[in-house]
């Protein structure tokens, strides 16, 4: 494929990446969000709202974030690789989320707006969210699962000391896929003072258009950055995949570069049913939550219950655009299981003094698997987020390794 018009062709005009993508709503909600498209597109052209966003990027977020060289990390492996990382957890609020958040909360303003709703499974989206509405003086809701609340704490607190209301769904698994829907709910019953500020690549068009576009900033900086770094590309990148935001947002800069990609999906205990999140991997075309995808679906195409170890991942389906380049063979998805992933969180934590989010150690754990088969090589994985989330969880269900 020539890459040179991708993001003039991709998505169309019903917000299609090849067969993946579209809008499935309500008819209640269709005007709805063809206003949201037509507004996004009136602004992401606009210099007035693009200088104000890079502003933002710049004094409140403090972007660009760095590439960090993983010395130790790379001579653990005694094959001459190198890894890198692209260092998300450095921006404010701790992940990538806030890039898109910051953005949506700019829409919602310019749109009139008067609240902010959404979901959230790890809780860095919700806290990215009500950091987005502090800042531009919006009321926010944000619909978590029970199980999560309970897994994410320092998170729950964070959200509500920047003034959002965490709102419990006790229905079914009560994780991320329940927590989407509840706010699905919600935002039928609020769509004309709210809005809907989904938190990754997925949902009805423009949302996964629109995450992409605010989260490329990510790629952008990791292509300039390792470039000035060390004269040349890397010879592979790769990223965690739920919905996929941070991966979108790094792997779009590079699609067309000679650059191996890879999206590392959660295996978590296992393939057995219900027992990982790796929808690409394992799963079969269907329609989620207003979208076309590949999805973990049972007989009836109803979604199939998930699990991983880090609570952003555990959803389902992935985002259309994953599911095009899957298609066209320009990104290679991969899995990484729950011991891999927790082995990859204490050996960054030991070697580099980096605590990485349990969703981040998943792309981590993989770039430690490929340096120890491509020798002498480079990678750059995304540490898209950081793990004082995870701490308390980890030390309750691990332990601390001895060293």
């Amino acid at each position: 494929m020539d890459f040179s018009t991708y993001f003039r062709d991709y998505p169309n005009a019903e917000g299609r990446f090849g067969e993946f993508g579209g809008a499935y709503l309500p008819p209640e909600l269709q005007t709805v969000f063809v206003e949201i498209d037509r507004a996004y597109h009136q602004i992401c052209h606009s210099s007035r709202f693009i200088s104000e966003l890079r502003r933002i990027r710049k004094e409140f977020q403090g972007r660009p974030t760095p590439i960090y060289y993983c010395e130790r990390l790379s001579q653990s492996l005694n094959t001459g690789c190198h890894i890198y990382l692209k260092r998300e957890d450095l921006n404010h609020t701790g992940a990538h989320k806030l890039n898109h958040c910051m953005g949506e909360g700019l829409l919602a303003s310019f749109m009139g707006k008067k609240k902010l709703i959404a979901e959230t499974g790890a809780g860095q989206h919700g806290v990215a969210l009500a950091t987005a509405a502090a800042y531009f003086g919006l009321k926010c809701d944000i619909y978590m699962g029970t199980v999560d609340i309970a897994k994410q704490a320092p998170n729950v607190a964070r959200m509500k000391i920047l003034g959002a209301r965490v709102i419990p769904v006790t229905k079914g698994l009560q994780t991320l896929k329940e927590a989407v829907d509840a706010a699905f709910e919600a935002y039928l019953n609020e769509y004309q003072d709210a809005i809907y500020c989904i938190g990754s690549v997925v949902g009805p068009h423009p949302f996964p258009l629109m995450v992409r576009d605010f989260q490329m900033c990510v790629g952008i900086e990791a292509r300039e950055q390792f470039q000035a770094m060390t004269g040349e590309m890397p010879d592979a990148i790769c990223a965690c995949v739920g919905g996929g935001s941070n991966s979108a947002g790094l792997f779009a800069p590079f699609l067309g570069d000679p650059v191996d990609i890879y999206g590392v999906e959660p295996l978590g205990r296992g393939s057995g049913h219900g027992e990982h999140a790796a929808s690409m991997t394992y799963g079969k075309k269907g329609v989620l939550h207003g979208f076309e995808s590949m999805l973990l679906q049972e007989q009836d195409g109803s979604a199939s219950p998930v699990y991983s170890v880090a609570s952003g991942l555990d959803y389902p389906a992935v985002g259309p655009e994953h599911a095009f380049w899957n298609q066209i063979g320009r990104v290679k998805y991969v899995t990484c299981d729950d011991r891999d992933a927790i082995d990859a969180f204490f050996k960054l934590s030991r070697l580099e003094g980096i605590i990485p989010a349990l969703e981040s150690a998943h792309a981590i754990a993989y770039a430690l698997k490929w340096g120890r088969e491509n020798q002498g090589r480079t990678i750059l994985a995304n540490c898209s987020g950081r793990g004082d989330k995870d701490i308390d969880y980890v030390m309750e269900n691990y332990g601390i390794p001895e060293i």
